[in-house]
This record gives structure tokens, C-alpha cells and sequence, in this order.
């Protein structure tokens, strides 16, 4: 059995030597058995509590309708967040190659992007939830088409316009998703422990995603040279646009209608007034920071060194 997905995988990716295909192989039985384990095993954040019996009491349901309702909502969301972070990674492993084929200066390309992304990071919070979660998610997706156009061109104006933007974007991508989804979550009535499921399913997703972008990515560039990671992702983000569309709208505030009354200015100073009053924020804040830019570094430094 493994001797034929080894003359599989090599018929699909002829230039990859031997390792590759067998450690590919090994990461795939590992995350086969993970999603196994994962499925089958119930956890007491499933089971009644008693602040479900509370929400059982005013809606007349029951636990497995209740239940029955989440697992709905919850893959309603993982089926936009896998296509999303399978485009997303599909751009990452190949952008330095795009960049080195076209004899741009890469470090400013990348160190654009980073910059954008910590200006505008303090603000887009605040707009996302006074304009909107799912309007922000469907902001995401056309900046997205829109940079992933531009990255056809190997004029370097056009390419520093598509680093800004994805400064943008990446600070979305990482923000009105999950709001969107934690706020829902709580709109729809559902236990604030089950959360704890959807988080799960979400981090399994994106490491997976992760390994399969690697290989549709290398497939499409042997394919149509280059560009094709990023023509793959143009039509995983419309996709995943679409899918969007479904999504109820919800805000920062607690009624729809305070979002209008909300000022930026407002929402800006109280974001920092909690992340000063409670130093576990901040210092989560720190970690994601560094390894964020641990992350970003490794992902520069990677190609020129092999």
C-alpha cells in the first residue's frame, strides 16, 4: 500500500526526491489519526452543564437539537476559515520565487508589508467591529483577489501597492474571522464552553492546511509556472466569498443599532484602556507578537537558504 502512494505521489510530483514523498506520507497518517481522534472523542465541553440546562430552559430544546444547531454553525464557519488559510498559504511558500523570478528587491517587498500591517493594526479593530464582521470578511476577500492580480505583474510600483495592501488584509484575515465567529457563537445562544471545539477544530485546520497548500502549490507552479499559487488562491478566495455571503452581519457593540453611535475614537481608547488595566492581555498581546514575527522571519529567510 505504501509502495503505491509513493508511485502515486511521484506520477504528481515527479521532482520531489524520495524523503519528501515518504515524510509527506508520514505527516498525512499523522494528521489522518489526529482528525480520528479528534471526531470520536467527546469532551465535557459537549456534555450538559449547568449554564446549558439555563439556555434548554428558555429555548425548550434539547441537547441534541442544541448540539445538532452548533455542529451547523460550526462548520458553516470552518468550511470559509479552511479555503481562506489554504489560499493564504498557498501564497506564502512561493512569494520569495515570484519575487526572485521577477529581479525585484525582495526585502523591500516583504519589509512594505510588515509595515503596513503594524500601521493599520491598530485601527482596523475598531472599524471591523463598528462596520461590520461580515462586511470586513468579504473586504478581505476582494483585497485579496485584487493582490493576488497584482501580483502578476513584475512592475515594482505594482508589487509595493500589493505588499501595502496585504498589510491590510492580513490584519483582517486574523481579526473579523474569528470575531465574527465568537460573536455569533454567543448570539446564537450557545454555550460559552463549546467555544473551546470550534478553537480546536480551527487550529487542526490551519496546520493542515498548511501541509496541503505545500503540495497543491507545487503542483500548480509546475503547471503554469510561478504565478499559479497565487491564480489558485484567486479562486479559493472567491470561494470562499461566496460562502461568506451566507453569514448573518454582527458588531463590536452588544445591539446592532450602539454600532452606529460608536465612534472609532471611542472604541480606539477603550481597546487600550482594557489592554492597561489587564496585563494578561498585554502580555498575550507580546507573545503573538514575537512569535508572529519569529514566523515572518523564518518565512523570509527559508528559500535563500536552501
Amino acid at each position: 500500500m505504501d509502495g503505491k502512494a509513493n508511485d502515486l505521489l511521484a506520477g504528481i510530483l515527479p521532482d520531489w526526491p524520495q524523503w519528501a514523498v515518504s515524510l509527506l506520507l508520514a505527516m498525512s497518517a499523522a494528521l489522518a489519526v489526529t482528525l480520528a481522534i479528534n471526531h470520536f472523542y467527546t469532551s465535557n465541553d459537549e456534555k450538559e452543564s449547568p449554564e446549558e440546562q439555563k439556555l434548554l430552559n428558555k429555548s425548550h430544546k434539547t441537547h441534541e437539537s442544541l448540539l445538532a444547531e452548533f455542529n451547523s454553525f460550526r462548520w458553516s464557519y470552518l468550511s470559509v476559515y479552511l479555503v481562506i488559510m489554504l489560499a493564504d498559504w498557498m501564497q506564502g511558500t512561493h512569494m520569495y520565487t515570484l519575487y526572485l523570478s521577477y529581479n525585484v528587491n525582495i526585502s523591500a517587498l516583504f519589509l512594505t508589508g510588515f509595515l503596513s500591517g503594524a500601521i493599520f493594526a491598530p485601527f482596523l479593530g475598531s472599524l471591523v467591529d463598528k462596520f461590520g464582521r461580515k462586511r470586513s470578511c468579504i473586504i478581505y476577500c476582494v483585497l485579496e483577489i485584487i493582490i493576488n492580480w497584482l501580483e502578476h505583474y513584475s512592475h515594482f510600483g505594482t508589487l509595493l501597492l500589493g505588499r501595502v495592501l496585504g498589510g491590510i488584509s492580513t490584519n483582517l484575515l486574523f481579526s473579523a474571522f474569528e470575531s465574527w465567529m465568537t460573536t455569533e457563537h454567543r448570539r446564537k445562544g450557545f454555550p460559552e464552553e463549546w467555544l473551546a471545539r470550534t478553537y480546536s477544530d480551527c487550529s487542526i485546520a490551519n496546520g493542515s492546511t498548511a501541509v496541503l497548500a505545500g503540495v497543491v502549490a507545487q503542483v500548480l507552479e509546475d503547471l503554469l509556472g510561478h504565478i499559479g499559487p497565487f491564480q489558485g488562491a484567486i479562486a479559493l478566495t472567491f470561494l470562499a466569498m461566496i460562502l461568506v455571503l451566507r453569514w448573518d452581519e454582527n458588531y463590536g457593540e452588544e445591539s446592532e443599532g450602539s454600532h452606529a453611535e460608536s465612534s472609532l475614537y471611542r472604541q480606539f481608547v477603550d481597546g487600550w484602556k482594557l489592554v492597561a488595566s489587564d496585563s494578561k492581555i498585554f502580555r498575550i498581546g507580546l507573545i503573538q507578537a514575537l512569535s508572529e514575527g519569529g514566523t515572518y522571519t523564518f518565512v523570509f529567510m527559508w528559500v535563500p537558504t536552501l
